[in-house]
């Protein structure tokens, strides 16, 4: 499928969203609407394996007589026959189809199903979907994906007042959905890039809750692109693999995603995130599998980066500590939290002190910093005042460069972000940095302004870029700063003391000004006489 088609497919889904949700919260209608794509995708996936492992065997649709007062005939989709026609080799065909796309799911829960239910408006539907839903949930996967619809409720008055209206209302929302997506070809890359441009336009029309979840595509490419870039492969300017990339507050997973999209499918080993809000935490989740990543090569968690609730982070013994070759993040920002003794005691924090209670932000930095390898990169996007600010996050941020752990700071632009209008900055950290510097890019001008938010275009990003891949230095752009001049200026970051962003006056060349004031005159004068002679002819009195 060309860009151009993949763009259109997800205009078409938004186009579709926006009629049918009516006075539907844009939060709760993107819920339905992004698990229907996503039942759409496994089923797809689904029947296309299993054509291929059934080969000649694999039934054509049949056409069964429509049920009295329904339109339209019903068709029974080819896996329903074959399950009726083959009761004893089921158990045999499943083992087979576990082993081949790691899921499976019942004839009568796919997407042709229930389609087809919709197209008929069958009854049946809302049970049918509830069934489905509940058997992926609990029996599809032999890893566990418990309450991956757990905020899907089908039984909310939002839908209708009974069950006949909810039901109807699914069997409209569902139809037009299947109409829509028969004018593309959905392959894979189709679909997931329509899910994410879905949940991108959900993103804008849900105000400041989008921050939530979702990190805009040019600062996700520019967070992707710094830890992924190494210069000591000068072909690609990428690293050959990844073992492993961390996302601690990971909302949809988007970022991930472009970590591995950058790699490679290959190139990345596993991918790991955590996510608190439960509803963003199933979309994370229902992501990573639509862009083909197996459930055996990611593992998200619902849980509190903050209290670093995930089993798998708290090893105590240092030597298995889990460490990540890169670390990507865009943790909410200034988030209230409640630091307690405990916390003060906690090995992320112990050496650096706690951030204040009025904003997390460093605590954010210092947990995804502490599992970190020590050849490894993070990128995190955090408010311009931890650059600045006093008090306990002075204290962190002055150990930080003590230690030399802060690599590059990057300014980007105001109102780049649906949640906020607050200009941003990109920390860079790593443990193991080479310079005895800071570099310092001034990206906070360039950018292109539009109607809500502003725009970084692909020549902004790769400028950005460049700069930190080459620690190039540009007047008025990036500079590579001294850790002693940084100590000078008493460990504040701010940009504008190292990066000048004011424009020189332009100087004034007296003796051509003058030149150039001699000819206006004598063109004046020369005026002023033909002027005059109209002025005679007319017998009028002349100028002065």
């Amino acid at each position: 499928m060309t860009e151009q088609n993949q763009k259109q497919l997800g205009k078409t889904l938004w186009n579709i969203a926006d009629q049918l949700r009516g006075a539907m919260n844009a939060d709760d209608f993107r819920d339905y609407m992004l698990s229907f794509l996503f039942l759409r995708y496994l089923s797809d996936n689904y029947e296309t394996a299993a054509k291929k492992e059934l080969g000649r065997d694999y039934p054509e649709w049949q056409e069964l007589p429509a049920p009295d007062s329904k339109p339209g005939s019903r068709m029974l989709p080819p896996l329903c026959l074959w399950y009726a026609n083959n009761p004893d080799d089921i158990i045999e065909f499943e083992k087979q189809m576990r082993r081949k796309v790691h899921y499976v799911i019942q004839p009568n829960h796919l997407w042709t199903s229930i389609a087809n239910l919709a197209r008929t408006q069958d009854s049946e539907l809302l049970n049918t979907l509830q069934d489905g839903f509940k058997y992926i949930e609990n029996e599809s996967f032999e890893s566990t994906f418990q309450g991956l619809f757990s905020e899907i409720n089908l039984v909310s008055d939002k839908l209708g007042k009974t069950y006949t209206d909810r039901n109807a209302k699914l069997c409209t929302i569902i139809q037009k959905i299947a109409e829509g997506l028969a004018e593309f070809s959905t392959d894979i890359d189709a679909l997931g890039d329509a899910y994410e441009y879905l949940i991108g336009q959900f993103a804008a029309g849900s105000g400041k809750k989008a921050g939530e979840f979702y990190t805009p595509q040019q600062i996700s490419d520019i967070l992707s692109a710094i830890v992924t870039l190494d210069s000591q492969e000068p072909a690609t300017g990428r690293k050959e693999r990844l073992a492993s990339v961390l996302d601690f507050a990971c909302g949809s997973g988007s970022l991930l995603l472009n970590v591995r999209k950058r790699m490679g499918s290959h190139g990345i080993g596993k991918i790991f995130g955590q996510e608190k809000n439960i509803t963003t935490y199933n979309l994370a989740r229902m992501n990573m599998l639509l862009h083909g990543v197996k459930d055996t090569e990611f593992e998200i968690y619902h849980g509190d980066t903050l209290t670093n609730d995930w089993e798998i982070l708290r090893e105590q013994n240092p030597a298995k500590k889990p460490a990540f070759d890169a670390v990507v993040a865009n943790p909410p920002f200034s988030y209230r939290w409640e630091p307690t003794d405990a916390l003060a005691d906690d090995v992320r924090f112990k050496n650096h002190g706690l951030a204040p209670k009025s904003a997390a932000d460093f605590a954010f930095l210092l947990h995804g910093f502490h599992f970190l390898k020590d050849e490894g990169v993070m990128a995190i996007i955090l408010p311009h005042g931890v650059l600045f600010r006093g008090g306990a996050e002075e204290r962190i941020r002055t150990k930080l460069l003590k230690d030399g752990h802060i690599d590059t700071v990057i300014g980007l632009p105001a109102n780049l972000f649906y949640s906020t209008g607050i200009p941003v900055c990109i920390l860079v950290l790593k443990k193991c940095k080479k310079p005895d510097d800071v570099l310092f890019i001034n990206a906070a001008e360039h950018f292109v302004k539009g109607k809500r938010q502003n725009q970084l275009t692909e020549e902004h990003i790769a400028k950005i870029i460049e700069a930190y891949q080459f620690r190039k230095e540009e007047e008025r752009y990036s500079k590579r700063v001294p850790m002693e001049e940084i100590e000078k200026n008493d460990f504040n970051l701010n940009i504008s003391r190292y990066i000048s962003t004011a424009v020189a006056e332009e100087e004034i060349d007296l003796e051509a000004t003058h030149g150039e004031l001699v000819e206006i005159e004598k063109a004046i004068r020369e005026a002023t006489i033909r002027h005059n002679k109209f002025l005679e002819e007319l017998g009028l009195p002349p100028l002065p």
